[in-house]
């Protein structure tokens, strides 16, 4: 028999599970469940599912272009999470198998760099792109983004793990630098690059402060700053709201369970 403190301990340690199990599913249950009823409904806390979706879907699709947005909002995350995996891991690659006596110095002042916030550079860099004539397109959107501290760091800390036996090989093989870096680096930080590509997505697909500056016409608008848009209505129906930040939010779920596997992989910093 299981002792009664053991017992106590399980019956604990389950009960918490429970609780943060719900308080993480809830959020998106009441997402769905207020989907399908009226902005009345979702205002007085109803629980239950309704049988206003229809209404709620044809509501979003009259007021707001909604392939044109989501295209938008693809557009950017895609490019941006190839060109930021691509420029970053490449920094990550060269930080790490590169040996000079200033590496270690460039390095600290990248990450220096992380505490500066977003808010003290957001007028220098408008500044910037307005000055080039990018001010409200795609691209002044995506350069800022491209080579990510964060994502620099993280190839670096998981290259240590690259064996450099297979390095070696490579260029007894007579490969140069860059094609170990595209035939044997790349392929062997599959769950790396997974892992790093679930993040890189979902910071860009949910971007908003800097797309709200720079994006300045309803034609360039992505699905975050149209959310922000219909719950800053004088009189905002949270049916529709709902029902987009659905939309919004399939696109990461769906990754995310894709790379699920490779996701945990990665940041376990295995090299296969």
């Amino acid at each position: 028999m299981i002792p009664a403190g053991k017992l106590a301990n399980r019956a604990l340690v389950h009960a918490i599970l429970a609780a943060a199990s719900f308080a993480s599913i809830f959020p998106f249950y009441w997402m769905v469940v207020g989907a399908t009823n009226t902005s009345a409904d979702v205002i007085r806390g109803k629980t239950s599912f309704g049988a206003n979706l229809i209404a709620n879907i044809e509501n979003l699709l009259a007021q707001v272009d909604v392939g044109r947005v989501f295209l938008n909002s693809a557009g950017l995350a895609v490019v941006g999470t190839v060109l930021t995996l691509l420029i970053s891991s490449m920094a990550g690659y060269g930080f790490e198998m590169f040996r000079s006596h200033v590496r270690e110095k460039v390095f600290a002042l990248l990450l220096l760099l992380l505490s500066i916030p977003f808010a003290a550079l957001m007028v220098p860099l408008f500044v910037m792109v307005s000055s080039a004539g990018l001010a409200n397109t795609f691209i002044a959107v995506l350069l800022p983004s491209l080579a990510s501290i964060f994502i620099i760091f993280y190839f670096r800390q998981a290259t240590k793990a690259f064996p450099s036996e297979l390095r070696d090989a490579a260029r007894i093989d007579g490969l140069k630098e860059w094609q170990i870096f595209l035939y044997v680096y790349m392929p062997s930080m599959r769950s790396t690059y997974a892992a790093a590509t679930i993040i890189v997505f979902m910071l860009s697909w949910n971007n908003f402060l800097w797309p709200l500056i720079v994006l300045q016409t309803p034609e360039h608008k992505t699905i975050t700053l149209v959310i922000s848009a219909l719950t800053s209505a004088y009189t905002p129906d949270f049916g529709v709201i709902l029902v987009a930040t659905i939309l919004a939010t399939l696109p990461t779920l769906i990754l995310f369970f894709v790379l699920q596997r490779q996701f945990v992989a990665g940041m376990l910093g295995s090299v296969k």
